[in-house]
């Protein structure tokens, strides 16, 4: 047995072998029995400070830091044809640690394996890339991007995928079946589980969830399966993706039933050598629809974001301002819009950074609420 402390992602570790991004990098420590044959092992952790306007309980600016995330990481492989990943993760307001990924990943050739267990289903670049890959650190598109933040154990479901890429990993392919039983979560609509009294009284059945994406890559590839929000200026991207997944009998309130449908396009443009850096485009539109059993959860959805990363470094790092909107047009006539404009500064890609951001938010009939958050991200 041979024991080896490198510097190489979690994910990519598994995308090395199991096709997940090579970019979406993180230290890790890896304990190789021989070929094809190893253990690694890693964690990373998110904290903010925030302060947000009436939100004490006198009503003045709010003062708070908060652990917003934890995660440790544990990937492996018995050989070229079966690998593995274990993460779980802390967050919100309580200290206990969830499951997040629990799947094994039997890799048939590098073009196409099948995954199993619990992971993220196929869907659109924000949810796929997460709150620790995309650009301004921390980040999590919770208003347009709806189901990483309010479906699933963040954004996973149990489950079975075939993923898959061709024409030298520049078409990216990935279709599913799940239990998609947390499609509303946190929402706070009321909805019904599958074996409740009320599915039982309205005679809903029990179904699963499909979904599926399909992503092309006219500039340079992104091979894998997780994906990346941004590049950080290293590469050249122009890509295009739309996603979609459906439950019959999805949508289950007290009262009625109702299939939950949804679809996302999602657009990213990233280019080297503009100027003394590099610059990304990045925009998405969602549809929601619930057969109008929650109408606050069915709709449409737009975000839009742009970033510029300077290639010579200050200090420990580079500096990438970054701008952000967002729009969820509910149903229920409740419009939600987020704005948000900073900066991070970055140490070591996605390993190291700090952001500073000031934010917007504005829904009908609310007052506008405006916040500072300063965020620091490690990962090791």
């Amino acid at each position: 047995m041979k024991f080896e402390l490198k510097k190489s992602a979690l994910t990519a570790v598994v995308a090395a072998l199991a096709a997940m991004s090579s970019l979406s990098a993180q230290a890790a420590g890896t304990i190789t029995f021989g070929d094809d044959k190893y253990i690694s092992v890693g964690f990373g952790m998110r904290g903010s400070y925030s302060s947000v306007e009436d939100a004490a309980a006198n009503g003045s600016r709010s003062n708070d830091f908060t652990l917003d995330s934890a995660r440790l990481y544990v990937a492996g492989s018995l050989n070229k044809y079966i690998k593995g990943m274990f993460n779980s993760e802390k967050s919100g307001g309580n200290d206990s640690f969830q499951i997040i990924d629990a799947v094994g990943i039997f890799e048939l050739s590098p073009e196409f394996s099948i995954w199993a267990g619990r992971f993220l289903s196929p869907s659109d670049r924000a949810n796929m890339a997460g709150p620790y890959y995309s650009l301004g650190g921390g980040y999590w598109a919770n208003i347009a991007s709806r189901y990483g933040w309010n479906g699933g154990t963040i954004g996973r479901d149990d489950g079975v995928a075939i993923v898959g890429n061709a024409f030298d990993g520049k078409f990216a392919y990935s279709f599913g079946a799940f239990e998609g039983n947390k499609i509303f979560e946190f929402s706070g609509v009321g909805d019904q589980s599958q074996s409740s009294a009320a599915a039982q009284a309205l005679g809903a059945d029990d179904k699963l969830m499909y979904a599926g994406r399909l992503q092309y890559d006219f500039w340079d590839a992104e091979p894998g399966y997780y994906g990346t929000g941004n590049y950080l200026g290293a590469k050249d991207i122009l890509a295009i993706g739309i996603a979609a997944r459906h439950k019959g009998d999805g949508a289950i309130s007290l009262t009625e039933k109702g299939d939950y449908t949804s679809y996302s396009i999602d657009f990213l443009l990233e280019k080297k050598g503009v100027g003394p850096g590099a610059v990304s485009f990045e925009a998405a539109y969602y549809d929601y629809d619930t057969d109008g059993v929650f109408l606050s959860e069915e709709g449409k959805a737009y975000s839009l974001g742009a970033g510029y990363i300077f290639n010579d470094k200050m200090g420990w790092g580079q500096i990438q301002p970054f701008v952000r909107y967002q729009k969820f047009d509910a149903d229920s006539d409740i419009e939600t819009k987020r704005f948000d404009l900073g900066v991070s500064y970055i140490m070591d890609g996605y390993n190291a950074q700090v952001s500073g951001t000031y934010s917007k938010l504005d829904v009908t009939s609310q007052s506008d609420v405006d916040s500072f958050i300063v965020a620091l991200q490690l990962q090791f």
